[in-house]
């Protein structure tokens, strides 16, 4: 393969040369802040001392956390409020970075000692030694954001995976590809980019993007991404970090969090200094098509009163990989990436700060990225191009308050997310180029086309491609505000009400040959109004209880799009509306009987609202859905600084009504109420870091699921194959990941490499006879380094080390007859070379 990936991009070439020309700029003065945090603990008052100077601050010593602190009142500097605090105590502060903090013990006075060589230090690790990402520690410094009180993890019942930024950014950054490949909890189908959905913890329901709400909620900050849209895909430049909670976590997040959330923390405008960042490589897909990335962080201060705006532009093209001999067609699968956001922070005095935000992003498919079992390696035969747009739109407003003991804050947005999506439905005949006109009308396929063009007459045609072009248009306004109380001496609470409106549309039409009519489509809105409360309390030395509750009251309503004017004439089934109200309650108790040990009990519930799916030439109401989860589990170490850590986890949750998407009798996706169903998930994970330098890490889950008392109204669809109903659908009955993680000095240069190998357990695709295909049952594997410091850096990145194919998806298009004839590959071996600099 020759290929010059400079001069077929040249878009990249002249990226590099604009980040070639970027000049240094000047640090600005630090400026001061408003403090006021009580004494206390180092563990009560650290939470406040951070967000009130927008810095980060760990702590190196675990013991330090129970130390106690004096107060700090009044305007100074960040670095003159931290030594306050830590005056008259054992500890110090030792600066990291222009944003980051280190809290440690004072080395002990020097005894006086005969005079004698001093010890050549040892080099360790700095700036970008390995962030140890599997399961959060007992005692470490991190702070559950995600808790809404910001609770420190010692006193979390539960399981939280959260993940470094900057090491999600480490060897390229994927968006939630980046997430999968670093957890193995979360699952995703892989229809395509800005087209997938997510799972954890085994709580999924179909393969593809209905009416139904997803089973796990994303947040953007504090800010919901979606209600019942597929995965925004939404690229993780500039991140802080990721936190992903095992749910259920309906008291604190209510519908769409069945399985649990992830939590994405942007990095925050900073009003102390100017710096500007930039990233840009290159890559060459094995069998494929090269590719390219490139993006800008700019930080700049506005005026002197604290203000500071922070942006974040991008471009990406993964090269495509898969081959269409039908059409004479190479390498058709590419995608482009194109997005950006801003965050333009006011300090409005007085300890309140308002954040205005924007977020763009367009992902453009020029195809669809499965091949055929049946065919040579990579390769598909598809008479159509089935290409696909994702559009996503964000506008923000939060507005905070603080007062030390007290903290305020009102979220707002206004979300637009469009996607259209075209399917192949042309005949299997068609596609190897057999048949004849004579049999086509014999053969309809999955589509009935006589009954959609009557009274037309159709002439049938095998030759002739078939289209299904599908619109999703989703808007939602979402307003959450909410006072908290962060945890410190033994007490953290939070009370809160939100609103949500959301509209989702979706059309449908289909075209065979020259003739094209529109198929039911469906309309479905909810406006839901909630209040939720949330208290976590110390009952006892090493004993914490946690319980809340949360009150929804939703008004659903929906209405049929594109349906014959008989049936509109008669209203069948095009309409419906009805209120629902949900109380969900959670408990949890977390006990320390050791040192460095944990073990905590929870339980917690979740549910999804109903609403309409389409059935056929009318549509039809689906109720809904709720999810019991009983939780155990143990976490014991000091992660990232003891030699060993571990963690265990058991859940078992009861699943009633569960809403899923299936095939139905004309060959079109539907929803409905199939029954309900139990699932049983075990999850685990060690690390061992037998030197500062070095960490190996483990984690596995297995999850065990079966859908049981079957709904009357589906029994006819499953009647054929009730064999093929069995587990619940894409979720690896068991999955393992492991890491290896070695970070040291060349000279005066940092270097560090991470290698790392997830190997996907087998599952099936969805629910019901046509959907009941296998997949999984494969390893990903890839290699990262990189050399250089803050300033500067050469990476290298190599996924996918020993050229795999195996079968992410089996699903290529429902609208195929049979549709057991696909798989989506893991992308060929890549080697992607890159360049970071800042200022």
């Amino acid at each position: 393969m020759d290929l010059d990936p400079l001069t077929m991009h040249p878009r990249l070439s002249l990226a590099v040369a604009a980040i070639a020309l970027c000049l240094p700029a000047q640090a600005l003065a630090a400026d001061e802040r408003a403090f006021n945090v009580p004494k206390g603990s180092l563990s009560s008052a650290l939470p406040l001392i951070s967000r009130q100077a927008g810095v980060s601050i760990s702590v190196a010593d675990a013991k330090l956390w129970q130390a106690r602190v004096k107060p700090v009142r009044g305007r100074m500097s960040v670095e003159r409020a931290i030594q306050r605090l830590l005056d008259g105590s054992d500890a110090r502060a030792v600066r990291v970075s222009a944003t980051s903090w280190r809290i440690e013990r004072r080395p002990a006075p020097a005894r006086v000692a005969k005079a004698a060589a001093a010890p050549r230090p040892v080099p360790q690790p700095r700036a970008r030694e390995p962030a140890n990402d599997l399961i959060a520690a007992a005692q470490d410094e991190i702070i559950v954001t995600a808790s809404k009180t910001d609770l420190p993890h010692s006193h979390f019942a539960g399981v939280v995976t959260r993940l470094d930024g900057d090491d999600l950014a480490f060897g390229g950054e994927r968006g939630m590809d980046s997430i999968l490949s670093r957890t193995a909890t979360v699952s995703s189908t892989h229809l395509g980019s800005g087209r997938n959905k997510l799972f954890i913890r085994g709580i999924a329901d179909s393969s593809f993007t209905g009416p139904t709400q997803s089973t796990v909620g994303q947040y953007f900050g504090d800010i919901r991404l979606s209600y019942n849209a597929p995965d925004p895909d939404l690229r993780l430049y500039d991140i802080d970090n990721v936190e992903i909670l095992e749910g259920p976590q309906g008291t604190l997040y209510g519908a769409g969090s069945l399985g649990g959330i992830i939590h994405v923390v942007p990095k925050a405008p900073d009003p102390r200094a100017m710096s500007i960042q930039a990233i840009a490589g290159l890559s060459v897909t094995q069998h494929g098509d090269p590719g390219g990335d490139i993006a800008a962080i700019a930080n700049l201060p506005v005026g002197d009163n604290g203000h500071a705006l922070r942006l974040v532009g991008y471009m990406l093209t993964d090269g495509g990989y898969i081959d269409n001999p039908l059409r004479g067609q190479n390498d058709v699968n590419r995608v482009h990436v194109r997005g950006g956001r801003g965050t333009l922070r006011l300090e409005a005095g007085d300890g309140w700060t308002v954040d205005l935000g924007g977020i763009y992003q367009a992902i453009t498919s020029d195809d669809a990225q499965y091949a055929d079992k049946d065919a040579p390696p990579l390769t598909r035969a598809s008479m159509v191009e089935q290409n696909a747009t994702a559009r996503y739109g964000m506008g923000t407003v939060v507005v905070m308050k603080d007062w030390g003991d007290l903290y305020f804050q009102s979220s707002n947005a206004f979300i637009d997310h469009r996607l259209f999506e075209r399917f192949d439905a042309s005949l299997p005949e068609a596609r190897r180029g057999e048949g004849t006109g004579a049999d086509a009308g014999a053969a309809m396929g999955a589509v009935d086309v006589e009954r959609l063009f009557a009274p037309v007459e159709v002439v049938p045609m095998s030759d002739v491609p078939r289209v299904l072009d599908q619109h999703n248009d989703t808007r939602m306004f979402v307003s959450e505000n909410r006072l908290s109380r962060p945890y410190h001496d033994g007490l953290g609470w939070v009370v809160g009400a939100s609103f949500i409106d959301n509209r989702a549309r979706q059309d449908r039409e289909y075209a065979y040959g020259p003739l094209r009519t529109v198929l039911p489509g469906v309309t479905n809105r909810i406006t839901e109004v909630t209040g939720y409360a949330e208290a976590t309390v110390e009952i006892m030395p090493n004993l914490i209880a946690s319980g809340g509750l949360r009150l929804s009251h939703a008004r659903l309503g929906g209405e049929a799009e594109g349906v014959s004017f008989a049936l509109a004439e008669a209203n069948r089934a095009t309409t419906a509306s009805r209120n629902e109200t949900d109380l969900l309650p959670s408990v949890s108790l977390l006990a320390t009987p050791l040192d460095n040990v944990r073990l905590y009990a929870r339980y917690q519930e979740g549910f999804r609202p109903g609403g309409l799916a389409v059935d056929g030439n009318f549509v039809r109401r689906f109720l809904n859905d709720q999810v019991r989860t009983w939780e155990a589990g143990m976490r014991f170490g000091d992660k990232g600084r003891s030699l060993l850590d571990a963690s265990l986890s058991i859940s078992h949750s009861r699943w009633r009504n569960i809403q899923a998407d299936f095939i139905d009798s004309s060959g079109f996706p539907t929803t409905a109420n199939i029954g309900n169903g139990r699932i049983t998930s075990l999850s685990g994970a060690v690390a061992m870091r037998p030197t500062d330098a070095l960490t190996f890490e483990l984690g596995a889950v297995y999850n065990h699921s079966r859908v049981d008392d079957l709904s009357p109204q589906i029994l006819p669809v499953f009647a054929a194959a009730p064999a093929r109903l069995g587990r619940i659908p894409n979720v690896a009955s068991h999955a393992v990941r492991g890491s290896i993680n070695y970070a040291t000095m060349i000279g005066d240069e940092d270097f560090r490499v991470n290698g790392w190998a997830n190997y996907i357990g087998p599952s099936r695709l969805g629910i019901g006879p046509v959907l009941g295909e296998s997949q999984g049952d494969y390893v990903d594997t890839g290699l990262a380094m990189r050399v250089g410091n803050n300033r500067r850096g050469l990476s290298l990145t190599l996924t996918n080390l020993f050229d795999s194919r195996g079968n992410r998806f089996s699903l290529g298009t429902p609208f195929l007859e049979g549709n057991e004839g696909f798989l989506t590959p893991l992308r060929p071996r890549t080697l992607r070379i890159a360049v970071d600099v800042a200022y």
